[in-house]
């Protein structure tokens, strides 16, 4: 949020002392005195908007407005992935999906066969929707074999985050490569180079890893199927179907977007009542909506579920859920407001003269803003914007171009904390708490940040030999 009139007139080190000293105040209230984590972020939130400077009459609209921006975001999507997790659960589908995948992988090979699925199903679809979808198959493969959750939650999840990281058509590397004036083409290869050994290593052997010492109960948030459901299940086809349709629509989306922005179709698509229409139907919370609507029928109508029992059904999936919904939200307003304040400014400001390889510069630049205010796509385009004059003038060719956006990409992901809203989605979906969250999903995405680093230092200096 801008505040017209207003001008930060703390610098870089004031503002960073403070960003500090709200990120230890709020993990001490939560960790310390378990102070619930909704309210020490609207307590740390006001506290660092008054420290920063922000103008007293304008701290609540600045609130507020980070909070709101992230549930506009967060809340249908969570709210209808949960009611389209809950019927798939309880009508026994979830169970079917897990047969299979365990049939053909075999139990010891699960976790390696949900992050696959994944990291197909992450190539198109975003962080979020991607993971609310996959969330009832990976509880389901939990209960079946057990072993606790993260064996198998850590390497779906990091599939969709690695996926989202470094490939287009998601949002930070088409950003990126736009900055840069990337080929969109030779970003997806660097992209693919990047993406699958540091999902190997830095998600699935790291959540087999962290899965073994850290043993967590499988949340109860998308409930059980009876004993009748499972049963009587659905058939397998039925259920892949379902899931496929939200991640389908979705797709068309970004497909159509991404033909509209490569100039592959004619000038004037976007404007044409199709176009607008097929993109609508794609987008995430009508995609999912779309799927509901479909479950709902196939699922409960037609295998003779009365419309009282299914209204009670999709009531009883978004309880569980009021709490990731809200604590989310505060973890948005919280990164709000450190970006009002003006932190990412300065440090971009400080940042730009480091005399340091431009591969680097951009990397540390994207983590250390990523770090100070929770968003990625902030740290990233930040970054993009103050260097590319830089990488226009650097004489690179076409890959090393390329590396420096997955370099920046990379950047933005490392050290997901608790001023990023993301991290709330995750912790609460697999129901940890603040801490074991630091100690798990921080670490990963630190792990994927710095591994896919080191590869496009890689491309880019095996690139410069080359041409």
């Amino acid at each position: 949020m801008t505040i017209e009139g207003w001008t930060q007139t703390l610098g870089a080190g004031p503002l960073l002392l403070i960003a500090a000293a709200a990120i230890l105040a709020l993990l001490f209230l939560i960790i310390k005195l378990r102070v619930h984590a909704l309210i020490a972020l609207i307590l740390v939130s006001l506290a660092t908007a008054f420290a920063t400077g922000i103008p007293a009459n304008k701290v609540v609209p600045v609130l507020i407005d980070g909070f709101g921006t992230t549930l506009g975001t967060v809340a249908l999507l969570v709210g209808l992935g949960a009611m389209l997790g809950r019927i798939v659960e309880t009508s026994g589908g979830a169970k079917v999906l897990a047969d299979y995948l365990i049939g053909i992988f075999g139990e010891k090979r699960a976790p390696f066969a949900l992050g696959l699925a994944s990291l197909i199903f992450g190539f198109p679809i975003f962080f979020d929707a991607g993971l609310v979808v996959m969330l009832p198959v990976v509880f389901a493969v939990a209960h079946r074999l057990g072993g606790g959750v993260l064996r198998y939650g850590l390497p779906a999840a990091g599939a969709f985050s690695v996926m989202h990281i470094f490939l287009p058509p998601h949002p930070g590397p088409v950003s990126a490569a736009a900055f840069f004036e990337a080929n969109i083409g030779l970003v997806t290869v660097a992209g693919l180079i990047v993406a699958i050994p540091t999902w190997y290593v830095t998600t699935y052997l790291y959540g087999l890893y962290t899965g073994k010492k850290l043993v967590l109960p499988v949340p109860e948030i998308l409930g059980h199927a009876s004993a009748e459901a499972e049963s009587h299940p659905p058939r397998f086809r039925t259920i892949i179907g379902l899931l496929l349709l939200p991640l389908v629509l979705i797709f068309v989306n970004t497909g159509l977007n991404t033909l509209a922005s490569s100039g592959v179709l004619a000038a004037g698509t976007k404007d044409q009542q199709w176009f607008q229409i097929l993109r609508t139907l794609g987008e995430t919370p009508v995609a999912l909506l779309i799927a509901v609507l479909v479950a709902l029928f196939v699922l409960g109508a037609r295998r003779g579920k009365d419309a009282g029992a299914l209204e009670k059904l999709l009531e009883s999936s978004l309880g569980p859920v009021c709490s990731v919904i809200l604590i989310t939200g505060a973890g948005g307003m919280f990164g709000g407001v450190l970006r009002t304040s003006g932190i990412g400014k300065a440090l971009a400001d400080v940042l730009g003269g480091l005399g340091i390889p431009l591969i680097l510069a951009g990397f540390l630049i994207s983590a250390i803003l990523r770090i100070a205010q929770g968003s990625a796509t902030v740290a990233l385009t930040t970054t993009a914007g103050l260097i590319a004059p830089a990488v226009a003038a650097g004489g690179l060719n076409g890959m090393q171009v390329a590396a420096m956006v997955i370099a920046v990409a990379a950047g933005s992901v490392v050290v997901s904390h608790v001023n990023d809203s993301g991290f709330w989605l995750v912790g609460r979906f697999f129901g940890m708490d603040v801490k074991t969250t630091l100690k798990t999903w921080t670490v990963m995405e630190t792990l994927i940040g710095v591994m896919g680093f080191a590869i496009a230092a890689v491309i880019f200096l095996v690139a410069g030999l080359a041409g």
